[in-house]
């Protein structure tokens, strides 16, 4: 059995000792740069790995890629195998955040070629609300092997999306807060508004009260009205630096919506080449 979506807090349970699973501990604060590492160090889910979003799950920054550029995707794969993950581990990965940065690991496992990668549903607060163990000891990881299969096409590019302005044939969601997308309150980059054409999906619309995701069925329903007429393949995902784009990518492949892209630059590229238009409002 694998799990390529979500995983419940009681599922991952009877799985932990696994041989071939591997949990991985994506806890982050975009205000706070060592908060995750250091509530990794407090108590994390028993024999987790740590990714730090910086770090880990980001590239170099050149001033035009955004603020949490791709890393190569050797790069990527060879931290995989350095946390003992080869391309047949079952991986799983929380946060605190309703699945954010889980997300983007998430997204960026699919971006290499793995499969089975999923998403623990509500993070550790769902795990520790189960009453699940956690710990502070730190795994033993035996490195592996990785062979990376990049599947370059679930990423587009700022000029494919700058390509989309005239024709429209490309479905852009952005998965930012309501204000940030109609150009108020920007605090995180230089330029506010949004792509024109552009519509919002703020990602914490994919979960309910409790930190979990939605029913597949409510947000097959909710991404409909998103979608319009577009058909999943022909939507991209954006947001501030293609995190956030994840969660709203993860939560269609949930609802049984697939094939939809990710946008990795996002909003912070797209505004680093002040010729490309901007839009304000709703």
């Amino acid at each position: 059995m694998s799990f390529n979506t979500l995983i419940s807090a009681s599922t991952l349970a009877t799985h932990l000792t696994d041989a071939n699973w591997i949990v991985c501990d994506c806890r982050h604060d975009l205000a706070n740069y060592e908060s995750g590492r250091r509530a990794y160090a407090e108590a994390h889910l028993p024999d987790a790995r740590f990714l730090h979003l910086d770090e880990d799950l980001s590239g170099p920054k050149t001033g035009v890629n955004g603020r949490h550029p791709l890393p190569h995707p050797i790069t990527f794969t060879l931290r995989l195998a350095a946390l003992g993950i080869d391309n047949n581990t079952q991986v799983i990965a929380y946060d605190a955040m309703g699945g954010v940065y889980a997300s983007r690991l998430w997204w960026m496992l699919r971006w290499v070629g793995h499969k089975n990668a999923a998403v623990l549903d509500g993070g550790i607060d769902a795990w520790v609300k189960a009453k699940q163990p956690v710990s502070a000891e730190l795994p033993a990881i035996k490195p592996v092997r990785y062979n990376p299969n990049p599947i370059s096409q679930l990423a587009v590019s700022a000029n494919e999306v700058a390509a989309n302005l005239d024709h429209q044939t490309l479905r852009v969601v952005d998965a930012r807060s309501p204000d940030r997308f109609r150009g108020e309150n920007e605090t995180l980059d230089p330029v506010a508004g949004h792509i024109p054409g552009a519509t919002n999906r703020f990602f914490k619309n994919n979960l309910t009260e409790d930190g979990c995701f939605k029913t597949a069925d409510k947000l097959k329903q909710e991404f409909a009205a998103v979608l319009d007429t577009h058909a999943p393949n022909s939507v991209v995902h954006q947001c501030g630096s293609g995190v956030t784009a994840c969660h709203n990518l993860l939560a269609m492949e949930v609802a049984g919506l697939s094939g939809s892209r990710l946008f990795p630059g996002s909003w912070s590229e797209w505004v680093s080449d002040r010729k490309r238009p901007v839009a304000t409002g709703s």
